[in-house]
């Protein structure tokens, strides 16, 4: 099949909603495909077989700091500054500023550090449901599932909650580009979130606090401090994966659940499985479709395709996890199924930093909304629920429930 015909078919609306079959397919066909990227119209490899991805993305002949390559490439030529500025943070760097980066932020995430926001986070769960309990129905995305991190992660942060919506309006303009190629509203988009982390820098450096906004303004690590870019991109980075992650984790396992009315009844008869049933989540409809990008640093031969130096190649998290040649029964969702080692959270030195979190705060909010909202429904028919558009996050546009 020609590469147009694969992006028209990879982009369209009908395979935002349910990309598994297309992927499916091509999966059978080669490991590895070249597309085109519709927004900036540069060629993109994709990678969609499970042991081919995690090959991938420990594969050093490829890099994730754009800056590498020649000037000319289509990707540097694609730049957009004010984006360009929001990202110098550890997602896009190699070894050795990779391992700097995220040495300095890691302290703030480990396991122990997670575990003492439990309270928190359930405490916030809780006063969601109570305010949406009297109502007898909500769009579970605004009123529940994106409040509950976005708080959290701004909390932790020390950025105010109360701009929390306009974080997910620059949010969803930046990670959902249109296809009509119109960058002004990406550029403006990022330009904002620049200027306000940079105020809001600058009121920490008069007024420091107990956050992690003043930590890693001070933070030291073998000699290493943060630059002002570099923080204003790991602000950018720990806010957007911060709340994005969780949002559509919660939503499209609440999602699964309602497709799955078997196995909601199964974990509401043993809330002890909603452990295994976040991970069922994850590897069933993962709130990441795609990595970001890696370039070939020069050309590049990766199962039988030759990526030639300086284009990009990506590797389908949804689509690996669903390789029948990792899962049996791929499509059937098992919210016990035991080994399940998917790669929702990414694999190699850039998995994800904030796993643990995204993991607490989806098994504390689900159990909460279960336990407390017995009668859980959609409120609308699930012809009528809408995808977003983009290939790099995977969720609804909208999840109307009633109880």
């Amino acid at each position: 099949m020609s590469t147009s015909t694969l992006t028209s078919e990879l982009w369209a609306p009908q395979t935002r909603h349910n990309p598994l079959p297309f992927y499916a397919r091509i999966r059978q066909e080669a490991p590895v495909v070249r597309m085109m990227d519709p927004y900036f119209q540069t060629p993109v490899w994709i990678v969609t077989r499970y042991k081919e991805a995690v090959e991938l993305l420990r594969d050093n002949r490829f890099t994730k700091d754009e800056d590498k390559l020649p000037e000319n490439s289509p990707s540097r030529m694609q730049r957009i500054d004010s984006l360009s500025a929001i990202n110098q943070h550890m997602l896009s760097a190699d070894p050795p500023d990779h391992t700097r980066l995220r040495t300095i932020v890691s302290k703030a995430f480990t396991p122990r550090r997670v575990e003492e926001l439990r309270p928190r986070v359930t405490a916030i769960a809780q006063r969601l449901l109570d305010e949406a309990q009297p109502q007898g129905s909500m769009d579970l995305l605004d009123a529940f599932a994106f409040p509950l991190p976005v708080t959290v992660i701004a909390e932790m942060l020390g950025v105010p909650a109360e701009d929390q919506d306009q974080f997910r309006e620059w949010t969803n303009v930046i990670i959902n580009p249109p296809l009509n190629g119109d960058v002004g509203p990406m550029q403006k988009a990022g330009m904002e979130f620049l200027q306000y982390f940079q105020q809001l820098m600058a009121r920490r450096r008069a007024e420091p606090r107990d956050d992690l906004l003043t930590a890693l303004m001070t933070a030291e690590e073998q000699g290493d401090r943060l630059s002002p870019m570099e923080l204003v991109s790991m602000l950018f980075l720990l806010l957007v994966a911060g709340h994005e992650t969780t949002v559509n984790l919660m939503g499209n396992g609440v999602w699964a659940l309602l497709k799955h009315p078997e196995q909601l009844e199964r974990l509401r008869a043993n809330p002890a499985l909603i452990d295994s049933a976040v991970e069922e989540m994850l590897r069933y409809r993962g709130p990441v479709e795609t990595t970001t990008y890696r370039w070939a640093l020069q050309d590049t031969e990766l199962h039988g395709q030759v990526i030639p130096a300086g284009e990009a190649v990506l590797a389908s998290l949804l689509a690996a996890d669903h390789d029948p040649a990792q899962f049996p029964e791929p499509e059937r969702f098992d919210i016990t199924r035991e080994p399940n080692r998917h790669i929702a959270f990414g694999f190699g030195i850039h998995f994800c930093l904030g796993a643990p979190l995204a993991r607490l705060e989806a098994t504390v909010a689900l159990n909460l909304l279960l336990e407390r909202m017995p009668r859980l429904r959609l409120a609308v028919d699930e012809r009528e629920l809408r995808w977003r558009e983009g290939i790099l996050v995977h969720g609804l546009q909208r999840l109307p429930v009633a109880f």
